[in-house]
């Protein structure tokens, strides 16, 4: 186990006109789950190939504990890669493939069956070792992988999109499987994906990037909570924050006819153009005398317990998205209905529309 840093690591690819990653700064905690999380071609997958090292990195540095690793051929990172196709032998039982790595590593016959046999147990893999990968579901074969990666017993895992294979309800599943793995083996973990609820579920911090730089690294909790910039809050949450165009002045924002309630550091720094943010779930239902905003109801997605409204508020003659959650009101609501909704000062994020800047406390 140690820490992982980067230090303003870049990879520009031959004949680019711009790097994929034009310099990372990022420090991750011995035994930590980090997830990186973007859009494709964020440069998050570039800055985890650039760690294992399966691409060049042009400029900067990265370390794996106090050992620098910015140059090392992959094999002496002493580290261990989970990818998304599982990448294993179809001719080899799942007992060799998960000791692979350990033979060519001359590592003794008993003590390889050891830690084949350990790995199997803690990922249930027990009865399968004798069978070969066709002969297994998606998720098994991605446990192969992962006790593949365990048996080395490396200084860290990198994971690429392990669960994009599998369908939804496996990938729930499995991505509480290797949550849990990792916090009982206490291995530092760096894990890609462009799925912000896996990202939220698993890490234990996130870093979300955006065109190879990073937009914010925090707890899943303050990234949905505080979003420190307009890309950040539209990526993270789903459904997506509601973020709607306004004019700010005399610390107060109108979208169209609609007065928003905003912070009192918001009200101080807010001028112009500036776009309000608010979660589904931070509306609540009033009326037009009230000066609710207007949302005409296009679709409204029952879940049981709760359901989601989406439909249109024309402000200013431009229609704008808007999704509210909704829990004992739903079953009053159909398509075609103009409902009226608000929220409060502590629950509407403030953004600059030209910067993205977060504006709100």
């Amino acid at each position: 186990m140690a820490t992982i840093t980067f230090k303003k690591a870049q990879r520009w690819y031959p004949g680019a006109d711009e790097p994929a990653v034009p310099g990372i700064d990022l420090e991750i905690k011995d035994g930590e789950f980090m997830v990186l999380v973007g859009p494709s071609g964020c440069g998050k997958s570039t800055t985890l190939r650039m760690l294992a090292g399966l691409e060049e990195v042009n400029e900067g540095q990265i370390f794996i504990g106090d050992r620098e690793v910015t140059h090392l051929p992959p094999k002496d990172r002493d580290i261990a890669m989970v990818f998304q196709n599982y990448a294993l032998y179809p001719h080899m039982s799942v007992a060799d493939n998960m000791a692979f790595a350990l033979k060519m590593a001359k590592v003794p016959d008993a003590e390889r069956k050891q830690r084949v046999a350990e790995a199997a147990k803690m990922l249930g893999l027990e009865e399968y070792l004798d069978r070969k990968p066709k002969a297994l579901s998606g998720g098994q074969r991605q446990r192969v992988a992962m006790g593949r990666a365990i048996v080395r017993q490396p200084q860290a895992f990198c994971m690429d999109e392990p669960l994009s294979n599998l369908d939804a309800k496996m990938r729930v599943q499995t991505r509480t499987d290797i949550a849990k793995l990792q916090r009982d083996l206490g291995v530092t973990t760096v894990y890609v994906t462009h799925d912000q609820v896996e990202a939220m579920t698993m890490g234990d911090r996130v870093a979300v990037m955006d065109k190879g730089v990073l937009q914010q690294v925090d707890t899943p909790l303050n990234l949905y909570d505080r979003p420190a910039n307009l890309f950040v809050a539209g990526f993270i949450g789903s459904p997506q924050m509601n973020l709607l165009e306004g004019v700010a002045s005399d610390g107060a924002v109108k979208v169209g006819g609609y007065e928003v309630p905003v912070d009192a550091t918001a009200a101080k720094r807010m001028s112009g153009r500036v776009v309000v943010g608010v979660r589904p779930e931070s509306w609540r239902l009033t009326t037009k005398e009230e000066g609710g905003l207007p949302v005409e109801v296009t679709v409204i997605e029952e879940l049981g317990a709760d359901g989601f409204v989406y439909g249109t508020s024309d402000v200013e003659g431009t229609p704008g998205n808007v999704i509210v959650r909704v829990v004992s009101k739903r079953d009053h609501t159909t398509a075609g209905d103009t409902i009226y909704v608000t929220t409060e000062p502590d629950q509407v994020h403030v953004f600059d529309a030209d910067t993205g800047e977060r504006l709100s406390d």
